[in-house]
């Protein structure tokens, strides 16, 4: 895996302050995506072992509330067999610490056997994210006025409540 950018001291992807990690990789291609070049799966740098220290020593601040993974698009499959492991490792390292992802995929499609980008990771990366941004970016529906989503048709999902009632529950802080 690849990844474009880390952010330290990010406020605008998540609640409080926040160091965000953009992978590469997207086969969205939303329209109006504010970060295009991402979409390319060879954008950036390789993800290694250094750059996964480099943010586990950027999460141990007590100001950082956590970790933020957003692209490209974190869950195409490629990226969650690669991430897995780290966000295991910062679930570990950091337990109080919260993990937000954003996706263009909704919660339903990432659960349905059989979705293209559904893999043996999927389940496992999602029972460890706090809040789930999802849906595609739709510029018809764009709206700056939106906490932590650029258009209308996004939700904040309060995953770990979705994930037990076996619904979509809306994050509400």
């Amino acid at each position: 895996m690849n990844y474009g950018e880390i952010k330290n001291c990010d406020i605008a992807n998540g609640e409080g302050v926040r160091v965000t990690l953009f992978v590469s990789g997207c086969t969205n291609r939303c329209e109006g995506c504010f970060q295009p070049q991402t979409w390319d799966f060879g954008y950036g740098q390789p993800f290694t072992a250094e750059t996964e220290e480099q943010i586990l020593k950027m999460l141990s601040p007590s100001y950082i509330n956590g970790l933020t993974l957003l692209g490209g698009e974190p869950f195409e499959p490629q990226n969650q067999r690669a991430l897995l492991p780290f966000v295991h490792r910062v679930r570990d390292q950091y337990p109080t610490k919260t993990i937000w992802a954003y996706t263009g995929f909704t919660l339903e499609e990432l659960q349905t056997e059989g979705f293209a980008k559904r893999c043996e990771a999927t389940d496992q990366l999602l029972s460890l994210i706090d809040v789930l941004v999802d849906g595609k970016f739709v510029m018809a529906q764009k709206n700056i006025s939106l906490r932590f989503r650029g258009s209308e048709n996004q939700r904040l999902l309060d995953l770990p409540a979705s994930l037990q009632c076996g619904k979509a529950v809306l994050w509400d802080n």
